[in-house]
C-alpha cells in the first residue's frame, strides 16, 4: 500500500484506520482457523497471536500483539495525536505485517 499524499485529510484517515481494524479482526481470525485445522485449541486473539508464532505463521509475535493493542485503542480513542501516530504505524508497520501473513499462508496453503 503507498500513500502517496503528505497527509490524509479525516475522512482518509478514518477509512485508513476502519481497514485497519477489519484487517487485523479478520488476520487473527484466519490465524485461528488455520490453528484449529491444524490441531490446536485457540480462542482467543491474543492466544491466537503467541500460538501463530510458535508455530511460525507469524515472525514477530510482539508486534502482532502492539498492533492488537493499537487496535483495541483506536475502536475507544478520539485522540488525535494518537490516531496520527496509528495513521503512520499502519502504513509503515502493521500492513506490511499482515502482507507478510497472507504470503505466509499462501504458500502452506497452495
Amino acid at each position: 500500500m503507498t500513500v502517496e499524499k503528505e497527509s490524509l485529510n479525516e475522512i482518509e484517515k478514518a477509512g485508513l484506520i476502519q481497514f485497519f481494524e477489519v484487517g487485523f479482526e479478520l488476520a487473527w481470525k484466519v490465524m485461528k482457523d488455520y490453528l484449529v485445522a491444524e490441531g490446536y485449541e485457540v480462542k482467543s486473539p491474543r492466544e491466537s497471536i503467541k500460538q501463530a508464532f510458535q508455530y511460525g505463521l507469524i515472525d514477530d509475535g510482539a508486534l502482532w500483539l502492539e498492533a492488537l493493542e493499537k487496535r483495541n485503542l483506536s475502536a475507544h480513542t478520539y485522540d488525535e495525536t494518537i490516531l496520527d501516530e496509528l495513521e503512520k504505524l499502519i502504513v509503515q508497520t502493521y500492513y506490511p505485517m499482515m502482507e507478510k501473513l497472507y504470503d505466509v499462508l499462501a504458500k502452506k496453503t497452495c
